[in-house]
This record gives C-alpha cells, sequence and structure tokens, in this order.
C-alpha cells in the first residue's frame, strides 16, 4: 500500500473516531443537503460512513441556486456540499463554519444521444457549434433553476453565436437530469455534466465539450454554522474526501478538485 493511500485511511479512521467519541457514540442523525451532479456520489458513499459511525445520513438535493437560497432563509444543516463560491458565500454570511470549506471533486460538461443514436461530432468547437444546429431539440438545465451547468450552457450558447438559433428548439429540464428527456425521445440532444450522464441507463455519452469551451464544476462540503455535530460532520467529509471516493469519482467522470 503506499504511503498517501496509507495516511489517508488513517485520517479517515481518525476522524470517524473522533466523531464518535465525541459523541459518546450515540447514534445521530445528520442532515447533508447536496447540489446537482454529486447527489450520486454521497449516496454511494454514505453506506461507508453510515457502518463505521452508526449515524444515519438524511440526504436532500436540489439545484446549488435552490439550495444557496434555502439557507439564506433560515434552513439549517449539519453538512451542505455546492461550488466553492457558494459554500464561501454562505461562510460570509454566518451560515457555514469558518475555515469549514473542503474541495472535494471536479465535473465537466458532456454531449450525449440516446441510446442507439448516431454520435455526431463534437471533437471541435465548430464541430460542436454544427451538431447542436443541426439537432431537432437541445435539452439542457434551465438556468432559472439555478444549475450550474445549465447557466453555462446558456452562456455559452450566446458566446457561440447560437443562441437565438437554438432558443426555439430547447427542451429546458428544471433540475434533475437531463438524461431523462434523451432517453425517453423528448430530446436529441442533451448537454449536462458528465457525472449526470454516465449512470444512465438509454443515453450514451458522446464526449466532452471541446477544451475551448469545457467548464468545470468544482464541489466542495461545508459544514453548517449551528450544527451541534461538526465532529461527526467532519468524519462524514472524511469519507467523501478518501480512497473509496477517489475511485468513485474516476469512475464517475470526475476528477480532483485541486484547492
Amino acid at each position: 500500500m503506499r504511503q498517501t493511500t496509507r495516511q489517508a485511511l488513517f485520517i479517515l479512521a481518525s476522524a470517524i473516531g473522533a466523531a464518535l467519541s465525541a459523541t459518546d457514540a450515540q447514534a445521530m442523525d445528520l442532515k447533508v443537503l447536496t447540489a446537482g451532479a454529486f447527489k450520486s456520489s454521497v449516496v454511494a458513499l454514505v453506506p461507508e460512513y453510515e457502518k463505521a459511525s452508526g449515524n444515519k445520513v438524511v440526504i436532500d438535493n436540489d439545484t446549488a441556486g435552490a439550495l444557496v437560497k434555502r439557507i439564506e432563509a433560515g434552513e439549517t444543516f449539519d453538512l451542505v456540499v455546492l461550488t466553492p463560491a457558494a459554500i464561501d458565500e454562505i461562510i460570509a454570511k454566518g451560515k457555514a463554519a469558518p475555515g469549514s470549506r473542503t474541495n472535494l471533486a471536479r465535473v465537466g460538461v458532456g454531449v450525449m444521444v440516446k441510446e442507439g443514436a448516431p454520435k455526431p461530432d463534437i471533437s471541435t468547437v465548430e464541430a460542436f457549434k454544427k451538431a447542436v444546429l443541426a439537432a431537432k431539440s437541445v435539452s439542457f438545465i434551465d438556468p432559472a433553476s439555478g444549475g450550474s451547468s445549465g447557466i453555462y450552457v446558456a452562456k455559452l450558447m450566446e458566446r457561440l453565436g447560437i443562441a437565438a438559433e437554438v432558443k426555439p428548439k430547447e427542451k429546458l429540464k428544471d433540475g434533475g437530469y437531463v438524461a431523462d428527456y434523451i432517453a425517453s425521445g423528448e430530446a436529441e440532444l442533451g448537454i449536462h455534466q458528465i457525472s449526470e450522464i454516465l449512470p444512465h441507463a438509454g443515453v450514451t455519452l458522446v464526449g466532452p465539450l471541446p477544451r475551448e469551451i469545457q467548464n468545470y464544476t468544482v464541489y466542495a462540503a461545508g459544514i453548517g454554522a449551528t450544527t451541534s455535530h461538526a465532529d461527526a460532520a467532519r468524519a462524514l467529509i472524511a469519507v467523501f474526501s478518501g480512497p473509496s471516493a477517489q475511485a468513485l469519482f474516476k469512475a464517475k467522470g470526475m476528477e480532483p478538485a485541486g484547492d
């Protein structure tokens, strides 16, 4: 076992041990708010934490924008997963604990079609533009819902000078999975974060956006400012940062987030 892996396992075990000691090993419920593409990772990693700690994790998912609004309106939580900027924003407003932001992973935007459908060429920016213009319908997250990928895609259409042509054939998704519309045939071409495409049945990932127009969303964790379970929340962050998480992120099309 490599030294880095041993260190990660030691940190993970120590964090969970500290959480159990701090709570006299009494089981508790942890409320976790998670945004967009990170939900499936949270769902996959939580059992490891629950088995080690004896605690139960209650997961609530929404778009990043919607979660920020809920938190600003007074909703409390033990742990939240948002973008780093959003975590910093709620820390500044006293809603998350200072110094608690931990970057976890990043994910890029990809293009999908219905399973079995021909894959368009999106290898260059010009090819991507042609594919979007040639599609009978294009689906992405409704920017008004606060989803980070939808906001980016809408701005990208403007940047590429094709927003007016794409507008009439948009099939916007109000949160959730764009892949739902592609798999059902309601839309021909879908644009969403890669980790939201790969696990979905009935669709095929064509590939990531070309490098020149790629956009990465970083996901970070923050601890609630008023939580009485801060140690337990830190232990959960350790799981989200540990060896199991890194293997999972890679399988889901994510990459290490960096600092």
